[in-house]
This record gives structure tokens, sequence and C-alpha cells, in this order.
């Protein structure tokens, strides 16, 4: 009964959305924009063709690799700049100063340094995740109490024990906090890293449908699908804070 009641409101709420998309369509007799119907027929299309599966997952692949390559480098970098003082102000004005230039603004080099192919599209993923992951590590190594810190460092165990048994458990729940923005960021990011992919991807199936007939309907169809399986891919990760060695941030 609780799950139901959690379920139902958003389940009424996209089934007015789509309700007033019907009737908006319908009233304004829009020859380009399509219906709802028309997004479902277009989309069963592709699923009859099995070209939507090919293209969700070259995206899946794509930014599965960006933000992998993101989680081995920022970790390891966020947690130093957390604990060396010097590192972390040396550091952090350049990443800050990166951070919040749209990735976008990356393709012409990415072009340049990596050509047309998966790699510049990796790139740009890697580059939309790595910096929000640095910065919030980096945070959570800050807020580790102090006293932990000293109390093991009085007992003399080596920087090896110190990472593995204080500084990684104490910052695991910033940590997925920061994976979980990060995955985030970078999906949100496909349609304009594969803006320069190769023939394959959500983002250039968008694309391509707008260039090649306005098909609107698998426009549309790809916009939904992009939303839905962010929907599930941050439910993923929102499971990983129910692990019982994160959990413990959630229950003070």
């Amino acid at each position: 009964m609780i799950k139901l009641k959690k379920i139902l409101p958003p389940l009424a709420l996209i089934t007015v959305l789509i309700a007033v998309w019907w009737i908006v369509v319908v009233q304004t007799k829009s020859v380009i924009f399509p219906t709802p119907l028309q997004v479902v027929t277009g989309a069963m299309e592709l699923i009859e063709d099995g070209t939507l599966w090919e293209h969700i997952s070259s995206s899946l692949m794509r930014v599965g690799t960006g933000f992998l390559l993101a989680v081995l480098i920022a970790i390891p970098l966020g947690l130093w700049m957390g604990r060396v003082d010097s590192a972390y102000a040396t550091l952090n004005p350049a990443f800050q100063i990166m951070r919040p230039i749209s990735p976008i603004a990356w393709i012409p080099l990415a072009i340049l340094w990596f050509g047309v192919g998966n790699a510049s599209p990796i790139f740009l993923i890697f580059i939309a995740a790595v910096f929000p992951l640095i910065v919030q590590t980096a945070a959570g190594v800050h807020t580790i109490e102090p006293r932990y810190l000293n109390a093991a460092e009085n007992f003399g165990v080596s920087r090896y024990k110190l990472y593995r048994q204080v500084v990684i458990p104490a910052v695991l729940p910033d940590l997925i906090v920061g994976m979980r923005i990060s995955l985030g960021v970078a999906w949100l990011v496909v349609v304009a890293a594969e803006m320069i992919a190769l023939r394959s991807g959500l983002g250039y199936m968008i694309m391509d449908s707008r260039n090649a007939g306005n098909r609107y309907d698998l426009v549309i169809a790809g916009m939904i699908i992009i939303g839905v399986i962010g929907l599930l891919l941050d439910g993923l990760m929102r499971l990983m804070e129910g692990h019982k060695s994160v959990r413990w941030r959630y229950d003070r």
C-alpha cells in the first residue's frame, strides 16, 4: 500500500501531461509536432527493425566508458587533494575554472584531438563527469572529523591503511553522491557528445531524425527514451546508497 501511494502520484502526473500534450496537438492541428500515439508508433518502427537497441547500446557504451574513466581519475585525485593542502590549493582553482565550461564548448577541440569517431564523444562525456566528481570527493575528505585522522596517525598506521580503513570508508557516502551527480551530467550531454559520433547513438538518432525528413515523432521518442534511461541509471546509483557501508551516513 505504501509503495502504491508513492507510485500513483507520478503516474497520475504523467497521464495528465500526456493528455494535455495530445489535446494541444489535436486542437492546434499541428502537421509537424506529433501526438503521443505517433511517437509510440515511431518508436515501434525502430524496435521492429532493431535500430533502437543499437542506438541505446552505443550511447550506453560511450557514457559508460567516459564515466568509468572519470571515476578512475577523479576519485584518486580528489582523495589526494582532500588530504594534501598544497595540492588542493594548487589544483582546485583550475578545476573550478574548467568545471562550469559546457562540454559543447569542447567539441571543436575534441574533433581536433580525436577526430570523428567514438573517442570524441567519450572524451566529452569524460569532461562532463570528471570535474564534479573531483570536487565532491575532495569536499568529502574535508568533512572527515580530524580526530579520526589524528587517532589513526597516533597509532602509527601507514598511509595505505589510513586511506583504506579511515579515509575511504568515511568519504564513501560523498563518493556515491558525487558519482550519482557525475553520471547524471554524463548522460545529460549524450546528445551533444554524439553530434560528432559515428552513425549510432540516441543523440545521433535525434539529430538524424530531425535532418532527414523532419521525423519529429522519432525526435520526441529519442528524448523520452533518454529521460527514462536517465531515471533508471539514477535509480541504480541510489541503490548503492542503501549498502551497509554507506547507510550509516543517512541513519545518523
